[in-house]
């Protein structure tokens, strides 16, 4: 039973995966079950028996993205080695080389910005990342990096929006564009744009202490 149930895993985890390929390259409408079918090596069958329908199987690889940016959300705010914006670099940095790199967040990207996903935008990664930075923004106050007279809900919408539009460059002019450079770049007009002279001046002497590495993300589905 136990050896079934994970080959049942192993198979669920070849079509997600496989799916998000798909969706990432050829979003949703023009996405073909035959293909995923071909990039998984399941059966017609395996799959319908895991999922109902292209719709269930697209909510599928967006479950699996949300968990990512649950874990990477999660695991960036129980840091206590270092301070408050430099654990948003590194969550940031992190989220440009899933961008980069991770076929399920790719594919997450694609969908939510089409018609029959449009609401899951409320509920997806980004609002995930959204409420840590905000988490993170008033431990920054707190912690003297921010201004006392920053507003969080401002520094969050204002840093969602910059990474957002570094986003939407790529596909505008195609490859060539560091994303995890141009990340940090906005990242750091919005926090000078808020922070105290205290933590600049400790900034430009010693920049970031933090920031993710591709071996430890775990790009497994």
């Amino acid at each position: 039973m136990a050896r079934q149930q994970e080959r049942a895993r192993r198979t669920r985890a070849a079509i997600i995966r496989s799916a998000a390929v798909e969706f990432g390259k050829s979003g949703y409408a023009a996405a073909s079950l035959n293909r995923i079918l071909e990039g998984s090596r399941a059966t017609k069958g395996a799959m319908y028996f895991h999922f109902d329908s292209k719709e269930d199987l697209a909510r599928a690889v967006l479950d699996a993205a949300i968990e990512r940016y649950r874990a990477s959300a999660e695991r960036w705010l129980t840091r206590t080695d270092l301070g408050p914006l430099d654990v948003l670099h590194g969550m940031i940095d992190e989220m440009a080389l899933r961008l980069q790199h991770d076929i399920i967040v790719q594919a997450e990207y694609r969908l939510i910005i089409e018609p029959d996903f449009y609401r899951d935008v409320q509920t997806g990664g980004s609002r995930i990342i959204g409420r840590a930075t905000k988490t993170l923004a008033v431990r920054a106050m707190e912690q003297g990096q921010l201004r006392a007279d920053a507003d969080p809900d401002r520094f969050t919408r204002t840093l969602a929006a910059a990474l957002a539009g570094q986003r939407y460059l790529i596909d505008v002019f195609g490859g060539g564009i560091d994303l995890r450079s141009r990340f940090q770049e906005a990242l750091e007009v919005v926090i000078e744009a808020m922070a105290t002279q205290e933590w600049a001046e400790k900034f430009h002497s010693n920049g970031w202490q933090a920031s993710a590495r591709l071996e430890e993300l775990g790009l497994g589905v």
